[in-house]
């Protein structure tokens, strides 16, 4: 066992469940294909990562990805619950700095998860932005309950929100580099992740002709 836990947040790859903003623009099939790439980056940027990690499945357990690793079903009736009890559990288990990310960001590194990491060393609580106002990374060093509840889920304002909140209790906290992920058309065509692989472009044409 480590000292530090990454906890990963995954939907499961179901037809019709998945990136359903960017479905309405390309379908179903397309959004589907689209994050069952993004789900194989967050993959390869884990895999590369020297410390434990647990990863929550939004539904079922899924044995083929990420094969010899913890693997539960995320508990909890909306986000914030369902992040702050896979927090409460790795606390509990002895773990002294845990960053949560999700699955569906084209830029996710293991050099932005490592960073995350080595903040919590100076802060309590650790934020990597979206630029639609959320956040793809939160790291903790100790269990600040507040950070998940009655907040703005899926709006432009949760994070800040959020740190202002952080701000008013005089809770430390770190800030990493901005990312982008990808809920729109829009999104996905400005990516590099979607320029730079021409198979995926090919399967989004087809099935859009």
């Amino acid at each position: 066992m480590t000292d530090a836990l990454v906890i990963v947040f995954v939907k499961n790859i179901k037809l019709g469940t998945v990136k359903t903003r960017l479905a309405k623009t390309i379908g179903d099939y397309g959004a589907f294909e689209v994050y069952t790439e993004l789900v194989k980056i967050t993959e390869k940027a884990t895999s590369e990562l020297k410390v434990d990690k647990r990863i929550y499945f939004s539904n079922a357990i899924v044995d083929s990805q990420w094969q010899d690793n913890f693997k539960a079903v995320q508990n909890g009736s909306d986000l914030g619950e369902r992040m702050l009890n896979a927090f409460k559990d790795g606390f509990k288990d002895g773990y002294k700095r845990i960053v949560l990310i999700g699955s569906d960001l084209p830029d996710i590194s293991s050099k932005h998860i490592e960073c995350g990491l080595q903040k919590l060393n100076d802060n309590q609580v650790v934020f990597g932005p979206a630029e639609d106002g959320g956040y793809y990374l939160i790291g903790l060093s100790e269990l600040e309950t507040c950070v998940f509840e009655n907040k703005p889920w899926s709006q432009s304002n949760l994070l800040e929100v959020t740190l202002n909140e952080l701000n008013q209790k005089g809770i430390k906290t770190g800030i990493l580099s901005t990312l982008n992920d990808i809920d729109t058309y829009e999104d996905l065509i400005a990516s590099d992740f979607y320029k730079s692989n021409p198979k995926l472009q090919e399967k989004i044409q087809q099935l859009n002709d």
